[in-house]
């Protein structure tokens, strides 16, 4: 009997990411595809809809697989509140996916039709997938998950194989330090600090929407063009010009007041500063859960090449996408680091599965546990 492949999904505001494991076997390396659309979901469902079109069309047999899935998009503005939000992506998702389960928390897996009822439980929950995937490759080993993505980053400590925060909302995390609303594409740079050195002196900076993280990491060449999927915020080109022009709006300049070795100077300041705040954040994480400097960190997400900066001691480094997801094709690993929490929650699933099979070849529909 043929076993369906598991697809996980993140649905996100601003992205959907999609991870294909292989149905046969739970073993590593059955990473078959990864893959991240643009999804702007505070248009709107259609955004949505448009890309489950495309999901159809990269895998004409999307029906007829198995469906993990975790979000975030519930916070998205064209929502009443959050329960709208679930409910809403979940009977999306449901007429495409008929076989989606939704993850809940550590409270099981739930179907579109138990959703409403469950969000509390669904929403926001992608960290906790991607961070429990790791406590379980990495039983041995404490860590911290750092997961900087486009638009946030999460800092979720583990150890002896169990997820240590006890946090579980956004509004909780927030507080704590373990959700921090500091991306490297979309997050405005105005966000990241009131001052900014130019040409040795402090300016103040313009609270404007000028430009945003993308300009930063793009100008400092560390932001590769698959991960920039995001109009700027000018809606101009993301050429070095139109980059550095956004650059120098932030301190009322245009970009012909600079030259490029002037514009990468001033690029590394504003890096300079996201990378103090999460450091700082990182660090609050660690007191809390009592770890020491040289806590080993484990990167994930289009962000993950600040981790050895964030580095307070002299720890390791691992990568979710080469360390944990584990794929025989580096590319593979790469795209699995990008969209983690879509690979986690098919893992999870997916073990959830195999454990229930009483053969390798009959698998067992796990969402009764809601």
């Amino acid at each position: 009997m043929h076993t369906p492949d598991i697809i996980g999904w993140d649905i996100g505001g601003a992205h959907v990411k999609a991870a294909r494991l292989s149905g046969a076997t739970s073993a590593p390396g059955n990473l078959l595809d990864v893959v991240q659309w643009p999804c702007p979901l505070w248009l709107g469902l259609a955004q949505l809809e448009q890309v489950l079109t495309a999901a159809a069309l990269r895998w004409p047999d999307l029906a007829a697989c198995r469906h993990a899935v975790t979000m975030t998009g519930e916070m998205v503005d064209c929502f009443e509140h959050r329960q709208d939000g679930v409910q809403r992506i979940a009977n999306t998702l449901a007429q495409a996916l008929p076989a989606a389960l939704f993850y809940s928390f550590e409270s099981g897996w739930c179907t579109a039709e138990m959703a409403g009822d469950r969000w509390s439980q669904i929403a926001s929950a992608n960290w906790l997938a991607t961070a429990g995937h790791v406590a379980q490759a990495l039983p041995d080993t404490p860590g911290v998950l750092v997961d900087i993505g486009s638009t946030t980053t999460d800092l979720v400590a583990f150890a002896q194989g169990r997820v240590l925060s006890t946090q579980r909302s956004d509004v909780q995390r927030l507080a704590s330090g373990e959700l921090v609303y500091h991306g490297v594409v979309r997050t405005p740079l105005c966000a990241l600090a009131r001052q900014v050195p130019w040409r040795g002196v402090m300016h103040n900076v313009m609270n404007e929407f000028f430009a945003t993280t993308a300009d930063v990491y793009r100008l400092s060449g560390e932001l590769a063009p698959e991960h920039d999927q995001h109009p700027s915020a000018d809606g101009a080109a993301k050429d070095i010009g139109h980059t550095q022009a956004r650059l120098a709006r932030m301190i009322g300049l245009d970009a012909r007041d600079g030259s490029p070795t002037e514009w990468r100077a001033f690029a590394q300041a504003w890096r300079a500063a996201q990378v103090a705040e999460l450091r700082g954040q990182l660090q609050r994480v660690l007191l809390a859960h009592g770890l020491g400097p040289a806590t080993p960190l484990v990167g994930a997400g289009c962000g993950a090449f600040l981790l050895p900066d964030l580095m307070i001691g002299e720890g390791l480094c691992r990568d979710y996408g080469r360390d944990v997801a584990a794929p025989a094709d580096a590319q593979l690993a790469a795209w699995a680091r990008v969209a983690a929490p879509a690979v986690a929650v098919a893992v999870l699933l997916q073990k959830i599965t195999f454990k229930m099979m009483p053969t390798a070849v009959t698998p067992v529909n796990p969402a009764g546990r809601c």
